[in-house]
């Protein structure tokens, strides 16, 4: 069995955002990078997957410039085979990424596609979704819970009543959520043998796939300042305030 993790570069979750003096997007030059949180969680769950003796090889895939090798690399460190590298310099919507995870999919035949559930960036939580609709694969989104049995998996998935378990067959994509594991530190050996495994380099452009962007990004703007607040005397004030300045009763 061949796993397929797709990991996102992103700005760290610590960094404080910042967005540009033009409006053209967030400030990205000389901000700690690091490894999207949810893709953590679906490498670890790779890993323990193979290493429980239920699959052979560990392949992940990161989408974009040159410095996506080093959110590989991290991977490969944490116990992945090989890595997989789609180069490009553009800012790729959910649907032009989950076009090229499915047609990787295709040339590697992978048994499962493992992912975060969103990325911390634009939380669009449409990729997953989107690969299995293209590949025509059962799909197990916010999983907090994988067992792998035989020909199909038991998945628990965390829905707004509670926790869902669904049965599905393989090959199948699931989205993994922060509370699946707790990820695992790379160890110095690790990542000094992370430096010799493979990342095959492919561009974009040569998967013979239209990713050009259907939505026009405008403007980014910083959210308004929060105004400060007025301290009211009793609750007939309070109700004066709300029915004539707020006029919200």
């Amino acid at each position: 069995m061949k796993i397929l993790v797709t990991v996102k570069r992103v700005i760290d979750y610590n960094v404080q955002i910042r967005v540009k003096a033009d409006g053209t997007g967030v400030e990205k030059e000389n901000v700690k990078m690091s490894m999207n949180p949810p893709d953590e969680n679906a490498v670890e769950e790779a890993l323990r997957i193979k290493e429980s003796g239920k699959a052979d090889e560990i392949v992940i895939l990161s989408i974009g410039n040159e410095k996506t090798q080093e959110t590989i690399r991290t991977a490969l460190a944490m116990g992945a085979d090989r890595g997989i590298h789609v180069k490009t310099e553009s800012d790729l919507e959910p649907l032009a990424i989950s076009k090229i995870i499915s047609k990787i999919a295709e040339d590697e035949k992978p048994s499962i596609i493992l992912m975060g559930k969103q990325a911390i960036d634009d939380d669009s939580n449409q990729t997953g979704q989107m690969t299995s609709a293209l590949l025509n694969w059962p799909q197990a989104t916010f999983a907090s819970k994988i067992e792998i049995e035989d020909k199909n998996a038991t998945v628990t998935r965390e829905i707004d009543e509670g926790l869902e378990r669904i049965k599905v067959s393989i090959p199948f994509v699931a989205s993994c959520d922060l509370r699946l594991n707790e990820p695992r530190y790379a160890s110095l050996p690790n990542i000094m043998k992370a430096k010799k495994k493979s990342i095959d380099v492919k561009e974009a452009s040569s998967l013979g796939i239209d990713i050009n962007p259907r939505i026009d990004q405008l403007k980014v703007e910083e959210p308004p300042v929060r105004q400060k607040g007025i301290m009211v005397n009793d609750v007939h004030e309070l109700v004066q305030k709300l029915k004539n300045e707020a006029k919200v009763i």
